[in-house]
């Protein structure tokens, strides 16, 4: 399956431009190699789920044997959103099939296609019938009468952290396995000592990637106060830069929000921040051309503001200044979220320090980026429950087995 995406790469990075308004550049050297990456990852995992032997005392003079397998959990139901919908479908399908797993795959409404397609390519390559299911349609129908079948035993589901605690309601009387990623307003933390000449670009990448439509976007820009105004000039301008506009010019580097529901979200939340007194260093306005496009947006302000504590999904960022290691801490915590940080030194010591002191699933120090199939992913408070790729979201689609012999 692997090889099949990678022979089809450039017809499911043209789809996924279509669906989301993304870059047709930006899915083609991001989101389809990643899910290709992710498939082949798992791949070589197929064969190697195993259990473990346990030594024991002997049980009334006699020896016994223990192990323990794993099992396929059996079907699980897979909800993915519209953000990265190819990328985020390899996360739930590979490791679920690798151990074994039939898969229910529901796509998100808008963006339905390149999950219709993997769908035909899953037939094409010989998986047995009824391995994987493609089931499109709208999430408050399809989706909730996947999630309350009595045949799926896992639900595991990318999106608002509403749906999936109504997800947990719906699961929960029957204790079906879940795994919940919810997103996330993450923090990025800029010390005084940090090469900003090198961490502007990517600390403005992790805000206006996909349209800031990325669950790990670093939308709270914390930096001490030493530094702040050479990072707010840095960002305003990188921001005022980027090239807004069709997916398909190979020109475009920020493509369109993904309907016009979102667009008036992203909106609203600008009016919000500045009705608040945020000051707004770049951006602000819906760009006056066919399609949901907005300018990239950074504001300055407080970690109090609306703008500061709600995801918007967009390309909108607030600069929030701090004082101290302590206080950045503190506000990085300050926030119901918990998916990912990134922290911006020179100090090892205290790269170490503010790492263990976050409450996030996923630290980068001195960088940002993708998700690796070889690490686990997830987060920590309303980000969700569980982990996705690596070992452990293998094993998520399983339960553990022991046996016990008295020989």
């Amino acid at each position: 399956l692997a090889e099949a995406l990678e022979r089809d790469a450039d017809r499911l990075a043209a789809l996924e431009a279509l669906d989301v308004g993304k870059p047709l550049a930006e899915a083609r050297i991001a989101d389809v190699p990643q899910a290709i990456e992710t498939f082949h990852h798992f791949a070589g995992w197929a064969d190697k789920v195993g259990g473990t032997t346990v030594p024991l005392p002997e049980l009334n003079g006699r020896p016994q044997l223990s192990y323990t397998v794993r099992e396929p959990v059996g079907v699980v139901g897979a909800i993915t959103p519209w953000n990265a919908p190819t990328m985020i479908a390899a996360w739930k399908l590979a490791p679920a099939l690798a151990v074994g797993c039939a898969v229910v795959l529901k796509p998100p409404e808008d963006a339905p296609l390149t999950a219709l397609r993997i769908a035909e390519l899953v037939e094409e390559v010989g998986f047995p019938a009824g391995t994987v299911s493609v089931l499109p349609g709208r999430g408050s129908v399809a989706g909730a009468a996947l999630v309350a079948h009595p045949g799926v035993d896992k639900v595991s589901f990318t999106g608002s952290p509403e749906v999936g605690a109504e997800i947990a309601r719906v699961a929960g009387p029957d204790m079906r396995r879940l795994t919940l990623e919810l997103g996330g307003k993450s923090p990025q933390l800029i010390f005084p000592d940090a090469d900003l000449e090198a961490l502007l670009p990517v600390a403005a990448l992790s805000l206006f990637a996909n349209s800031g439509q990325v669950c790990a976007a670093g939308t709270r820009v914390l930096v001490h106060e030493d530094r702040r105004e050479e990072v707010q000039a840095g960002l305003a301008k990188l921001a005022g830069a980027i090239t807004v506009g069709d997916p398909f010019d190979p020109a475009t580097e920020m493509g369109a929000l993904v309907n016009r529901r979102q667009l008036e979200r992203v909106l609203g939340y600008v009016g919000v921040g500045r009705g608040e007194g945020a000051e707004l260093l770049a951006g602000g306005e819906r760009l006056e051309r066919r399609g949901y496009f907005v300018e990239p947006t950074v504001f300055a302000g407080d970690n109090q503001m609306t703008i500061a504590r709600e995801e918007i999904f967009g390309p909108v960022g607030t600069v929030i200044p701090f004082s101290s290691e302590e206080e950045a801490v503190r506000l990085a915590n300050e926030t119901r979220y918990g998916l990912t940080a990134v922290v911006w030194t020179g100090s090892l010591s205290r790269a170490h320090r503010t790492a263990a002191a976050l409450r996030v699933g996923k630290v980068w120090v001195n960088g940002w980026g993708p998700p690796d199939p070889r690490l686990p992913w997830g987060g920590s408070k309303l980000s969700g429950v569980g982990r996705e790729l690596g070992v452990a979201g293998l094993h998520a689609n399983t339960e553990e087995k022991v046996v016990s012999i008295v020989l």
